[in-house]
């Protein structure tokens, strides 16, 4: 049996729409090229996101090493593309100033088809510091409490947050429950002293923000 190799269509789905729409498991199924008999290249890449999402730079290698099915090849071709990444394209040094601003850094989540809620820590001068996703959630609906939203942004000593989610409709107008978690998310902002910027709901070919749509007023009324 052969080693399972990369299906065409992660890379045609690059090719045709650049490398900001494949989800970071294809990314990561791009640098390996192909799985091995036991473990196809899917799954392998699965395995090498959930490690990366645990790992601290210096220790990358050793816990991709642990990984069945990876090799020291493989795992050194991993750590480069991440530290050439960071050299090459460090959103901690991009600064925010209007909605459309943040769209290339999370636009690869508008190809899936479940809504990803996210949320978008800033310093005092408006620079990312950290883009997490909260929660995962179906077709049309994921679930955000203040508490998943806040906690890392606490750690973190951000001066201000953006949440933002996917439409996989494609149409990004806020849906009511949209509008009640919003207005929740900021009143629990303002209670933390944290300043709440935006909402934004984005789709592959457009986004609906909440500042700009002047909707993010005092909620004490």
């Amino acid at each position: 049996m052969k080693n399972e190799k990369l299906k065409p269509n992660v890379r045609e789905l690059a090719l045709k729409h650049g490398f900001s729409f494949p989800s970071d498991d294809e990314l990561i199924m791009i640098i390996l090229g192909s799985g091995t008999k036991e473990m196809p290249v899917e799954f392998l890449a699965k395995k090498v996101s959930d490690i990366l999402e645990i790992s601290d730079d210096s220790e990358t290698v050793k816990n991709l090493l642990s990984i069945k099915g990876m090799g020291q090849s493989k795992a050194l071709a991993i750590a480069a593309a991440l530290e050439l990444g960071r050299r090459k394209y460090r959103y901690k040094e991009a600064v925010i100033k209007k909605p459309s601003d943040i769209i290339p850094f999370i636009r690869n989540y508008s190809m899936s088809q479940k809504e990803h809620f996210l949320c978008i820590s800033l310093n005092g001068a408006n620079e990312i510091l950290k883009i997490k996703v909260v929660s995962i959630g179906t077709v049309n609906h994921t679930l955000a409490h203040p508490r998943e939203i806040y906690s890392d942004v606490i750690k973190e000593n951000a001066a201000a947050v953006i949440v933002s989610h996917n439409h996989p409709s494609g149409n990004c107008e806020p849906s009511k429950e949209d509008i009640i978690t919003t207005k929740t998310l900021k009143n629990a902002a303002d209670i933390l002293g944290i300043s709440f910027l935006d909402h934004i709901i984005f789709s592959q070919n457009s986004y609906f923000s909440f500042m700009e749509h002047d909707l993010l007023k005092n909620n004490s009324d």
